[in-house]
């Protein structure tokens, strides 16, 4: 079964726009949607051996994603640039990402650890997240350009918080992986946009 659809393109693109999400909710409001963070953690310990919307649990679990997708992509102007931003940089990131083997290699033992740590506790445990936020601290953030945060500095200041954005951003760059693997490129985003609002659409509807 081939991964290269547009379809499993527009379901990673929903994984990198839930992570730019999260990241701006945890950072403006010290909370995120609750179903959306379990989801997108969820896939950084999940294989897409048995597809790609399994690697988020199914669609429930990818709905802010798509929803945020939908908004950003479907107007004449960006309705949210903060995320848009975001996800820009995380799929730029990755691209630097790909040509580090040894670091890309220390962020999946770093995951491995922390898929046995989830097991031991549970998914969204403070041990799991400072786990995960220290890969990413470790790693992909010492790649440039780094990605600045904006948003309320009583959240920011605040390590548990600071560990669930760090994670979701991995979630993003795991996603970022995933459209990579689906034959998603940066000019299929451009020139294929009408087929993305397409299938955003039958994502909708599915809800």
């Amino acid at each position: 079964m081939s991964l290269n659809t547009i379809a499993n393109q527009t379901i990673a693109l929903v994984g990198i726009a839930q992570a730019a999400a999260l990241v701006q909710q945890l950072a403006t409001t010290g909370s995120a949607d609750s179903v959306a963070l379990e989801a997108s953690i969820a896939s950084l310990f999940i294989s897409d051996e048995r597809g790609v919307e399994n690697v988020y649990g199914g669609l429930s679990g990818i709905k802010l994603g798509i929803e945020q997708l939908n908004d950003q992509i479907s107007g004449l102007k960006i309705a949210n640039p903060e995320q848009a931003r975001y996800s820009a940089s995380l799929v730029f990131l990755e691209n630097q990402l790909a040509r580090q083997p040894s670091m890309l290699e220390t962020i999946f033992n770093g995951i491995e650890r922390a898929r046995a740590q989830s097991e031991h506790f549970d998914l969204l445990h403070e041990n799991v997240l400072a786990n995960l936020g220290d890969i990413y601290h470790t790693t992909i953030s010492t790649l440039q350009p780094r990605i600045m945060v904006n948003g309320e500095q009583e959240y920011l200041s605040k390590p548990d918080i600071v560990n669930k954005i760090r994670s979701c951003l991995l979630a993003g760059i795991r996603s970022a992986i995933l459209w990579k693997q689906c034959g998603g490129t940066r000019w299929k985003f451009l020139f294929y946009r009408k087929k993305i609002q397409a299938e955003l659409q039958i994502l909708l509807k599915r809800l």
